[in-house]
This record gives structure tokens, sequence and C-alpha cells, in this order.
């Protein structure tokens, strides 16, 4: 497979991650009616741009975009996994701030004893930021 192939695939992958985090959290919200905390909020915000923003980095085949994700899905990443803490670890949990009208300690899914939506989250922001990290090492790798 070329390098140029791959760029692209791994770009696609990136913005289907995006694309179905944002569509489940959405159906979490809008179809089961389950309201987001306020730590949910801040992770929509930094997951929901990145469906735009790899989007069109892949029509347009801006591998450079790789930065502005790997930055997003960096900071989405502690936050989920600091929210997956609050959720499942005592110490977080009883430390934890007032988190709004819904307790950011609250589990609307708890899939296997550890699948929460925030873990989904994670893991979402995870796979975006490692293929950003890994477009970025390409582009770099290009340059010399």
């Amino acid at each position: 497979m070329k390098k140029k192939d791959q760029k692209e695939n791994m770009l696609f992958f990136a913005w289907a991650v995006s694309v179905i985090a944002t569509l489940g959290s959405l159906y979490f919200s809008e179809i089961k009616q389950y309201e987001p905390c306020e730590l949910c909020w801040y992770q929509r915000i930094l997951m929901y741009p990145q469906t735009i923003l790899l989007g069109l980095a892949l029509v347009k085949k801006d591998y450079k975009a790789a930065f502005y994700t790997a930055v997003l899905s960096g900071m989405g990443l502690l936050l989920s996994l600091y929210h997956y803490l609050i959720q499942k670890v005592p110490f977080f949990t009883a430390n934890s701030p007032a988190c709004g009208r819904v307790p950011c300690s609250g589990q609307y899914i708890n899939w296997a004893g550890f699948i929460t939506i925030p873990f989904l989250a994670f893991i979402a922001f995870t796979l975006i930021f490692s293929v950003s990290l890994l477009l970025l090492k390409q582009l770099k790798e290009n340059e010399r």
C-alpha cells in the first residue's frame, strides 16, 4: 500500500470514529433521553468539531489537520479518563466537585461492569489521538 493511501485510510478511520462517537452521544441524549452531565458536555465540545475537521481534511487530503485533532483528542482523552475515574474509583468519586443537575459520577450504562459513556468517549479520543500522532509522524518522515 502506498504511503498516500495509508494516510488517507488513517484519516478516514479517525473521521469514522468521530462520526460514530458523535452519533453515539446524540443517541444517548436525544433518543434514550439521558441528560449529559457537565463533563459530558465538555467531551462533546472536544469531539463534535473533529467530525467536521476530519471530514474536511479527508475531502481536501489535508493531513496536517492531524495536529488540530491531536490537540483536541488529547484534551478529550484526559478529560474522559478523569470522568471515568470519578465514576469508578471511590477516591475520585468522593472528592469530585459538584457537577450540575446531573452528577458526573452517575452511570447511565455499565456494560460488562466497566463500559460507561465516558469509557466509550475515552476509547474514541484515544483512537483519534493515536491516528493523529501516526499521521504527524509520517508527515515529518516525508519532509526529510
